[in-house]
């Protein structure tokens, strides 16, 4: 339906705002350490996954280095440093995206560690229900800390060279607790400071009770 397609273009404008609305821009070291087993033995990759312990459920999450190396290294990066504790999932878009890594439970804005990554939105993977992908600002290649859950099939947040040259970068998938997103997705919303259309106006997307991520830790291999 054309109104559907038109929501998937207002609600892909707007998670840009809401991220800009945020942004800051860092100068730092880049991000080290492995996404992944080394492959020089000639075994295949391990693929890392991560809990996301959060104040409603766990959220186990499982990575792609092969299709997006820099974006999974970044992340693993952040959750070694033990950036995400504390911090909330801070915007919920019923239908659509759940947004975090950014903000603490008083709306302080995070401020990340490293510098901006590049974008691998072309790496194949789609913004489909249960991914994970990398929230930025309107340069492509902007992403820092925050991160969404994609709630639904978004295509209009993947790389199109036509109707979107730039997309945004997916980078792993739920592998357990996506009944914990769903019931996220149904909390109360009140207006939110970190998600100003382009009118200006605030929208209903901040919980009015802080979902917060209490720890987010690797997952040895096996477990």
């Amino acid at each position: 339906m054309l109104s559907d397609r038109l929501r998937q273009i207002a609600l892909a404008v707007a998670l840009m705002f809401a991220f800009i609305a945020g942004a800051t821009v860092l100068v730092a070291a880049s991000p080290g350490g492995s996404a992944a087993a080394s492959t020089e033995s000639g075994t295949a990759p391990v693929a890392p996954r991560v809990v996301l312990a959060t104040s409603l459920g766990d959220i186990v999450l499982e990575f792609f280095p092969e299709k997006a190396p820099a974006t999974v290294r970044n992340f693993l990066a952040h959750v070694e440093q033990g950036f995400y504790d504390g911090t909330i999932l801070h915007r919920v878009v019923d239908g659509f995206i759940i947004q975090g890594g950014g903000y603490l439970p008083d709306m302080r804005q995070k401020l990340p560690p490293y510098p901006p990554i590049p974008l691998e939105s072309r790496n194949g993977l789609r913004n489909l229900r249960g991914t994970v992908a990398m929230a930025r600002g309107q340069e492509a290649g902007s992403a820092t800390c925050q991160f969404f859950f994609n709630l639904a099939d978004n295509p209009s947040l993947d790389y199109n060279p036509a109707a979107n040259p730039t997309g945004y970068a997916v980078f792993g998938r739920v592998v357990e607790g996506m009944d914990v997103l769903d019931r996220i997705r149904g909390v109360e919303v009140v207006r939110n400071p970190a998600d100003v259309q382009q009118d200006g106006s605030l929208a209903r997307s901040l919980p009015a009770t802080p979902i917060v991520i209490k720890s987010a830790r690797v997952r040895p291999a096996g477990d």
